[in-house]
């Protein structure tokens, strides 16, 4: 029977790891038990530098739970590199995969519905989300208008899907011969291709803990989508552009509040605000040659996506030794 491996990111995730493990060991034994994968089926769980008690929660169900295993990587190298570390170490014997965040948000009840459409033949399988109520209005509409603008741009990209999926082993051995250290896995896959189908669900309320997704991230997450990486001092001109053009803006209100009040100043006005406007549209263009232009720098340097400081999956830890090294590339 096929090996499923569940890779499961964590980030200061200690209070919901318990209700996490306990829920998806369940849908495990359940698919075990139905003949449906392997009874060698893992839980693989990535701490991605969490300084809490997750990797020690981990360690623990490790020896008592014999579908839990887990990657301790070495700092924070972020949510899509967390992921791409579960998948490289699962590539060495999953014959499915299938990832989803750790605090449960995406139903994993949809985990057996996705297995049932494996076995149908689909190479890839995407979560979707079949309705965003319990979503802000600005989050709603946001998010939206990201889809919108990702398909202008000729990307590929399922709307609603974050990053809950399952695909099959050899879609994930062609994935990860992408070479890219600027990782956006939503827009990444569909360029794979392979069959596909959906699995739609009803995502639920946190259980505990705070979103490592704030406001902020998602931002920077759909710009990242856009140009693949930003660099921020680069992005700070793009800012800076911008203000300007506003300050333009407001010089021409300005020039015509001293016009209606008779305080003119022949040719004043279309020189700042000529000077304000082409300044500020020349920043913004330099900027965004600058994002491409940060984004080859940081391709060029081939710096590992990760670095995996203790292994439970592939490489069980030996007892440590004085002056040992433990930590591996990838």
């Amino acid at each position: 029977m096929d090996k499923l491996v569940i890779v499961i990111p964590a980030y200061f995730e200690e209070e919901v790891l318990d209700s996490t493990i306990s829920t998806l060991t369940q849908i495990l034994e359940q698919l075990s038990e139905e003949k449906k994968i392997s009874g060698g089926s893992t839980l693989l769980i990535v701490n991605d530098g969490s300084t809490d008690q997750t990797w020690s929660i981990i360690e623990n169900y490790h020896k008592s739970n014999h579908f839990v295993s887990g990657i301790n990587l070495s700092r924070n190298y972020g949510h899509q590199n967390a992921l791409w570390a579960g998948m490289t170490a699962a590539s060495v014997d999953a014959d499915l995969l299938i990832t989803i965040d750790a605090d449960l948000q995406d139903d994993p009840k949809s985990i057996i519905e996705m297995v049932d459409k494996y076995h149908a033949g689909y190479d890839v399988v995407y979560g979707v989300r079949n309705n965003r109520e319990s979503d802000t209005f600005f989050k709603r509409a946001s998010a939206n208008l990201f889809y919108k603008l990702m398909n202008k741009l000729g990307v590929n990209i399922i709307p609603n899907h974050a990053d809950f999926r399952l695909i099959d082993r050899r879609v994930l051995k062609q994935l990860l011969q992408f070479p890219e250290r600027n990782l956006f896995l939503r827009g990444m896959l569909p360029l794979v291709g392979f069959s596909s189908t959906k699995v739609f669900y009803k995502r639920r309320a946190r259980q505990a803990g705070k979103s490592k997704y704030p406001l902020h991230k998602m931002l920077l997450l759909a710009w990242d989508g856009i140009t693949s990486f930003s660099e921020v001092p680069i992005r700070s001109i793009i800012v800076f552009g911008f203000l300007l053009v506003f300050l333009s803006a407001f010089y021409v209100l300005y020039g015509l509040i001293r016009w209606a009040t008779g305080h003119t100043e022949t040719g004043w006005t279309s020189l700042m605000v000529s000077i304000w406007l082409l300044g500020g549209i020349q920043l913004i263009v330099i900027g965004i040659v600058g994002e491409y232009i940060g984004k080859i720098f940081k391709e060029v340097k081939r710096r590992p996506r990760f670095i995996i400081q203790d292994d439970l999956y592939t490489k069980p830890k030996p007892p440590r030794m004085k002056n040992s090294d433990s930590s591996s590339n990838v």
